[in-house]
Formats: C-alpha cells, sequence, structure tokens
C-alpha cells in the first residue's frame, strides 16, 4: 500500500543504514525489532537536513496525545450510565494503554471512580512483567536520550510473534512510573490463546482484530469467565485499537494449527539486561 503511493519500503534491518548493517553483521537472520527500526530512522533523520523524526509511542506528548481514546470512552459509559470495574490494554510501547487509561487513573485519583486497570504484553516480550526499571536507550543501537523506563535491555530482540506492533524492549516512562507506583497491573499472555480470542470476538462481533489488541481481548475474555465462575458482575472496558485486515496471514497461520507459542530464554534476558547502562 505504501509502495502504491510511491513510498520506498526497506525491511528493517535494512543495508540502508549502518545501524541495520552492524546488526545484520551480528545475526543475518536477525527477525527485526521496533527498536532497531527506530535505530534506522533515527540514523537517516540526524543525516539529513529536511527530514524529522517523530516517534509514534513510547513518549510522554504521544500518550498525551493518545488520551483522547479514554477522554472518548468517559462520555460513551456516562451516555450509558455506566464506570468501568476494570479497564484492560494491549501494550508495547504504552501509548495506546496510557492513552486508553490515563483519563479513567484521572477519575480514580480524584474519587469519582475506582476501576482496576490491566496492561496485556506478550509473553515473548514481558517488558513489565521481567523487565527491569531503569536508565535505557529507546533504541537498539543507543541513539536515542537515556530514559527511566521499565526494559529488557535495549539489545533484546524479541522472538518474531505476529503481534508486531508489541515486539519493543522498553516501556512508556509514564506508564513505568504509574506502574512502580501501584495504580495499574501486568500480565503477559501467549499468542496461541490471544489469536483462540480473536477469533470468538470476530464470530461475537464481526470484526477481526489486529494481533496487537487480541491481547487484550484474551484478558478481556479471562476476566468475563471468572465474573461467571464467582457470579460477580463487573463492567469490563477494553481497547480494541486496530483491525486485522492486513494481518490475515497469521489468521491463516493460526487456522491451520501452524502458529506456536514463542517465549524469551533466559539466557537472552538476562545478556540483554547485562547491557543497561549503570547509572
Amino acid at each position: 500500500m505504501m509502495e502504491t503511493w510511491g513510498a520506498r519500503v526497506h525491511p528493517s534491518p535494512s543495508t540502508a543504514t549502518e545501524s541495520g548493517k552492524k546488526i545484520l553483521e551480528r545475526d543475518p537472520a536477525s527477525p527485526g525489532s521496533l527498536g532497531i527500526a527506530i535505530s534506522e530512522a533515527v540514523e537517516v533523520a540526524a543525516r539529513s537536513a529536511d527530514t524529522k523524526y517523530c516517534l509514534g509511542s513510547v513518549l510522554n506528548h504521544v500518550l498525551l496525545h493518545q488520551t483522547v481514546i479514554g477522554e472518548e470512552c468517559l462520555e460513551q459509559l456516562a451516555a450509558a450510565g455506566d464506570v468501568p470495574d476494570v479497564v484492560i490494554g494491549c501494550t508495547g510501547g504504552g501509548s495506546n494503554f496510557g492513552g486508553l487509561v490515563f483519563p479513567f487513573m484521572r477519575e480514580k485519583l480524584a474519587g469519582r471512580m475506582s476501576p482496576a486497570f490491566k496492561a496485556v504484553e506478550p509473553a515473548a516480550c514481558p517488558t513489565l512483567t521481567k523487565g527491569v526499571y531503569a536508565y535505557d536507550f529507546g533504541d537498539t543501537a543507543g541513539l536515542t536520550p537515556l530514559m527511566k523506563m521499565h526494559t529488557l535491555g535495549h539489545g533484546f530482540v524479541p522472538d518474531p510473534i505476529h503481534a508486531g506492533g508489541l515486539r519493543y524492549h522498553g516501556m512508556a516512562p509514564l506508564i513505568s512510573h504509574v506502574y512502580e507506583l501501584g495504580f495499574m497491573e501486568a500480565i503477559a499472555i501467549q499468542q496461541t490463546e490471544c489469536f483462540d480470542a480473536a477469533l470468538k470476538f470476530a464470530r461475537t462481533e464481526g470484526i477481526i482484530p489486529a494481533p496487537e489488541p487480541t491481547h487484550a481481548i484474551a484478558a478481556a475474555i479471562r476476566e468475563a469467565m471468572e465474573c461467571k465462575r464467582t457470579g460477580e458482575k463487573k463492567v469490563i472496558l477494553m481497547a480494541m485499537c486496530g483491525h486485522g485486515h492486513f494481518d490475515l496471514a497469521s489468521y491463516e497461520k493460526y487456522l491451520r494449527g501452524d502458529m506456536v507459542d514463542l517465549s524469551h530464554s533466559d539466557e537472552k534476558l538476562q545478556e540483554a539486561l547485562a547491557a543497561v547502562p549503570k547509572i
């Protein structure tokens, strides 16, 4: 689609940047990651006088922009005469989750409602549930400023799960901060459970979700099934933040029975964490 409108697309890591070349030298079969793509984009912007780079997640201004999601949800729930008991969102860099929950977190801190907040991340990239809270680079090559966040180490390259938008080694500093304060929870879910939830959602709602929000859907189903078990009634709000029409190859793989759960090795994680700057 991008090339149809005249763009040139380079799969990352690419040979078009020094960052990409170095990564391919170390690992010719590198599956890439958001951190690697950021390194390549920052490098191109830094050396090009006519180019600026604006990150689409992680940073404070992005989360602020995304709060339109939560603000609209507040109005929709008010129109229905409801308040949520739990708010659930998928979490990669944190912009979608922060955009959804921050307006509700404001209302909770003001004493106007009391929902729980649950971030859902891939088991193959468990930044909140397995990472450390430390200053680290936002990209793989170490070109960005250091940010205090939950990180798996800027050199951590997640296994190639189908939710590409969640394959990021770090987390938004704002999300990391409220997680450290205990204002929210985090869980990690394997991709086969997520795609099973996606099929249930699609066959119920008529919308095929992108792989990223399938994590939120899986967690919402867990929450609903627990309510069914206990008899407790809850209003569950979750963000279905994108359609899966460009990800149908992933659904084909799942429906054929070829999709497998991927996880990180402790050795790989410890190696990446060892490279986190000591500050």
